[in-house]
């Protein structure tokens, strides 16, 4: 599962995710990526689950660029635990994708490869996303 080795703070406050993605809203190293289209916060498990899903149907061919990383603690307190007490401890990892990030880069593959490997992938995400492809006007 995907996380930091260490953080500056080890709690962190839930936010609001505001406005679209300036920055990793293009491709920058592959031929296709996957791009978000909703706020949303995405977990280490799904971005590991959309990864996994992603390789296995390019089976082993190509290349894969993660462009997220899961850097925001979320808490949780325990089951049946009263009101109170201060916040409860970390206990998974997520990343705020705002709408217009790209997720995943992909390369060395064919369209049709690439649209079925992104369609299973995006399945794995809570949010709706759109394939994109780079422009090779030279």
């Amino acid at each position: 599962m995907l996380q930091p080795s260490r953080t500056k703070f080890r709690k962190a406050h839930k936010g609001r995710i505001k406005g679209k993605a300036t920055r990793g809203a293009a491709l920058n190293f592959g031929s296709h990526g996957l791009q978000a289209l909703e706020p949303e916060r995405v977990t280490s498990r799904q971005i590991e689950a959309a990864r996994v899903a992603l390789t296995r149907h390019m089976q082993r061919k190509g290349r894969v660029w993660l462009r997220i990383f899961p850097n925001i603690p979320v808490s949780k307190k325990p089951i049946e635990v009263r009101m109170g007490k201060g916040k409860g401890s970390p206990e998974f990892w997520v990343y705020r994708v705002k709408p217009g990030r790209v997720i995943f880069e992909i390369d060395g593959v064919s369209d049709t490869v690439a649209k079925e490997s992104f369609d299973r992938a995006a399945s794995k995400l809570p949010i709706k996303t759109k394939i994109i492809k780079r422009n090779l006007n030279l």
